[in-house]
């Protein structure tokens, strides 16, 4: 799903990004809602970037990537944490690209997530390439979503990749 978001760009770039796990839900502009085997979940575009709600029996997991004001938890490499019964593992990266790979590379990122049904993605006024997208599925026991969060004026597109699964229990 494609949606133009009712707000205006502001000028943020890929260093003001936070990651937090465990906050309450933010007022979004635009959610897709998904059931992927028994799993609930939600992919919610915020002014500011992104947040994840998943929802299953064992409980509420939710994953936010925003600019968030006052917040001390800078946007990590890597993060691998339980959450109650979940094994919860994210990364992300940050590319810096010339102004024709990154146009390129916002154009088929956007054509990719709007067209799949468990997409979503949001383009800013005012720059078309300005835009947060989400893809979520579900695989081999795991729910796994990506996200990328494009800064058309510092050429710097920021790709998230999470995975969260029941922990298993060892056994001797």
């Amino acid at each position: 799903m494609l949606t133009t978001l009712t707000t205006s760009y502001t000028d943020t770039s890929a260093s003001d990004l936070a990651w937090a796990l465990g906050r309450e839900p933010l007022p979004a502009l635009a959610t897709l809602d998904l059931e992927l085997s028994g799993t609930k979940l939600q992919l919610r575009l915020l002014g500011a970037s992104h947040q994840v709600l998943l929802e299953e029996e064992r409980g509420i997991c939710s994953e936010t990537v925003a600019c968030i004001p006052g917040s001390s938890t800078p946007l990590p490499l890597g993060v691998a944490e339980r959450v109650g019964d979940w094994e919860y593992e994210f990364a992300a990266r940050v590319e810096t690209l010339s102004s024709g790979q990154f146009t390129g590379r916002a154009q088929e990122l956007i054509a990719l997530v709007s067209d799949h049904p468990n997409g979503l993605a949001g383009v800013f006024p005012g720059d078309p390439h300005a835009f947060t997208a989400m893809l979520a599925q579900r695989h081999e026991g795991h729910v796994h979503w990506r996200t990328w969060h494009a800064y058309p004026q510092d050429g710097q597109l920021v790709a998230t990749r999470t995975r969260v699964g029941v922990r298993v229990a060892a056994t001797l």
